[in-house]
Protein backbone atom coordinates (compact mmCIF):
# COMPACT_ATOMS: atom_id res chain seq x y z
CA UNK A 1 0.00 0.00 0.00
CA UNK A 2 1.51 3.60 -1.13
CA UNK A 3 2.04 5.88 1.95
CA UNK A 4 -0.45 8.76 0.65
CA UNK A 5 -2.97 8.62 -2.84
CA UNK A 6 -3.18 11.13 -5.51
CA UNK A 7 -7.07 12.43 -6.42
CA UNK A 8 -8.38 14.32 -8.99
CA UNK A 9 -11.89 14.97 -7.42
CA UNK A 10 -14.91 15.22 -10.01
CA UNK A 11 -15.51 18.94 -9.92
CA UNK A 12 -12.13 20.11 -10.72
CA UNK A 13 -10.42 20.18 -14.10
CA UNK A 14 -8.04 17.97 -15.00
CA UNK A 15 -4.82 19.21 -13.85
CA UNK A 16 -2.47 15.95 -15.72
CA UNK A 17 -1.99 18.05 -18.62
CA UNK A 18 0.12 20.22 -16.16
CA UNK A 19 2.35 17.78 -14.69
CA UNK A 20 0.03 17.79 -11.05
CA UNK A 21 -2.89 15.88 -8.97
CA UNK A 22 -4.86 18.12 -7.28
CA UNK A 23 -5.22 16.16 -3.69
CA UNK A 24 -2.30 13.89 -1.77
CA UNK A 25 -3.73 12.69 0.81
CA UNK A 26 -1.00 10.72 3.17
CA UNK A 27 -1.71 8.12 5.44
CA UNK A 28 -1.07 7.72 9.34
CA UNK A 29 1.99 6.82 10.63
CA UNK A 30 4.16 8.00 7.70
CA UNK A 31 7.06 9.17 7.29
CA UNK A 32 7.49 12.30 5.73
CA UNK A 33 10.96 13.43 3.41
CA UNK A 34 10.99 17.07 3.12
CA UNK A 35 13.16 18.10 0.54
CA UNK A 36 15.04 21.67 0.45
CA UNK A 37 14.21 23.56 -2.68
CA UNK A 38 16.55 22.21 -5.56
CA UNK A 39 17.70 24.47 -8.43
CA UNK A 40 19.73 23.58 -11.44
CA UNK A 41 23.07 23.22 -10.03
CA UNK A 42 25.34 20.40 -11.33
CA UNK A 43 27.65 18.46 -8.14
CA UNK A 44 29.97 20.89 -8.87
CA UNK A 45 27.95 23.93 -8.34
CA UNK A 46 27.60 24.75 -11.97
CA UNK A 47 24.90 26.65 -13.22
CA UNK A 48 23.87 25.91 -16.78
CA UNK A 49 22.48 28.65 -19.17
CA UNK A 50 18.88 28.48 -19.67
CA UNK A 51 15.40 26.88 -18.25
CA UNK A 52 14.93 23.76 -19.29
CA UNK A 53 18.89 22.66 -18.61
CA UNK A 54 17.74 24.22 -15.16
CA UNK A 55 14.76 22.25 -15.13
CA UNK A 56 15.67 18.98 -15.72
CA UNK A 57 18.54 19.43 -13.43
CA UNK A 58 16.98 20.70 -10.35
CA UNK A 59 14.58 17.58 -11.16
CA UNK A 60 17.61 15.21 -11.28
CA UNK A 61 18.54 16.86 -7.84
CA UNK A 62 14.95 16.16 -6.23
CA UNK A 63 15.55 12.59 -7.32
CA UNK A 64 19.31 12.38 -6.05
CA UNK A 65 17.50 13.61 -3.08
CA UNK A 66 15.36 11.48 -2.68
CA UNK A 67 16.86 8.26 -3.72
CA UNK A 68 19.72 9.25 -0.28
CA UNK A 69 16.72 8.17 1.82
CA UNK A 70 15.15 5.53 0.03
CA UNK A 71 12.87 7.12 -2.06
CA UNK A 72 11.78 8.04 -5.36
CA UNK A 73 9.68 10.17 -7.42
CA UNK A 74 6.38 8.53 -7.33
CA UNK A 75 6.89 8.74 -3.35
CA UNK A 76 6.43 12.62 -3.61
CA UNK A 77 3.14 13.81 -2.70
CA UNK A 78 3.59 17.08 -3.55
CA UNK A 79 5.80 19.63 -5.00
CA UNK A 80 6.32 23.32 -4.36
CA UNK A 81 7.64 25.01 -8.05
CA UNK A 82 9.37 28.71 -7.92
CA UNK A 83 10.05 29.89 -11.61
CA UNK A 84 11.61 33.18 -12.51
CA UNK A 85 9.49 35.07 -15.48
CA UNK A 86 7.23 32.59 -15.46
CA UNK A 87 4.89 31.64 -19.42
CA UNK A 88 2.74 28.94 -20.33
CA UNK A 89 5.86 27.80 -22.39
CA UNK A 90 7.94 26.80 -18.97
CA UNK A 91 4.81 25.43 -17.66
CA UNK A 92 4.39 23.14 -20.60
CA UNK A 93 8.24 22.80 -20.48
CA UNK A 94 7.71 21.70 -16.79
CA UNK A 95 4.59 18.97 -17.49
CA UNK A 96 7.50 17.12 -20.01
CA UNK A 97 10.37 17.18 -17.77
CA UNK A 98 8.12 15.51 -15.02
CA UNK A 99 7.48 12.40 -17.03
CA UNK A 100 11.08 11.99 -17.46
CA UNK A 101 11.14 10.68 -13.58
CA UNK A 102 7.17 9.73 -13.16
CA UNK A 103 6.71 7.99 -16.70
CA UNK A 104 2.77 7.51 -16.86
CA UNK A 105 2.31 7.46 -12.98
CA UNK A 106 0.06 10.48 -11.36
CA UNK A 107 1.63 13.62 -10.90
CA UNK A 108 2.10 14.90 -7.28
CA UNK A 109 -0.06 17.59 -6.21
CA UNK A 110 2.06 21.19 -7.16
CA UNK A 111 1.86 24.62 -6.58
CA UNK A 112 3.93 27.00 -9.09
CA UNK A 113 4.72 30.00 -7.76
CA UNK A 114 6.26 32.72 -10.46
CA UNK A 115 9.09 34.70 -9.37
CA UNK A 116 10.97 38.18 -9.88
CA UNK A 117 14.32 36.36 -8.65
CA UNK A 118 15.71 33.21 -6.69
CA UNK A 119 19.10 32.88 -3.95
CA UNK A 120 21.78 32.66 -7.06
CA UNK A 121 22.16 34.85 -10.02
CA UNK A 122 20.93 33.09 -13.27
CA UNK A 123 18.69 30.81 -11.33
CA UNK A 124 15.61 30.20 -13.42
CA UNK A 125 13.97 27.46 -11.14
CA UNK A 126 13.83 25.98 -7.71
CA UNK A 127 11.72 22.97 -6.91
CA UNK A 128 11.23 21.73 -3.44
CA UNK A 129 9.52 18.13 -2.68
CA UNK A 130 7.68 16.72 -0.08
CA UNK A 131 7.69 12.52 0.20
CA UNK A 132 6.11 9.92 2.23
CA UNK A 133 7.36 6.61 2.56
CA UNK A 134 5.84 4.16 4.90
CA UNK A 135 7.65 3.74 8.41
Amino acid sequence: MSAFQLINPPGLYDPAPNGYSHLALVAPGTRLLLVSGQGGEDAQGDLPEGFEPQLRQALDNVVTALHACGAKPTDVARLLVLVVDHDEGKLEAFGRALSRHWDDAMKPACTLVPVPRLALDGMLIEIEATAAIAA
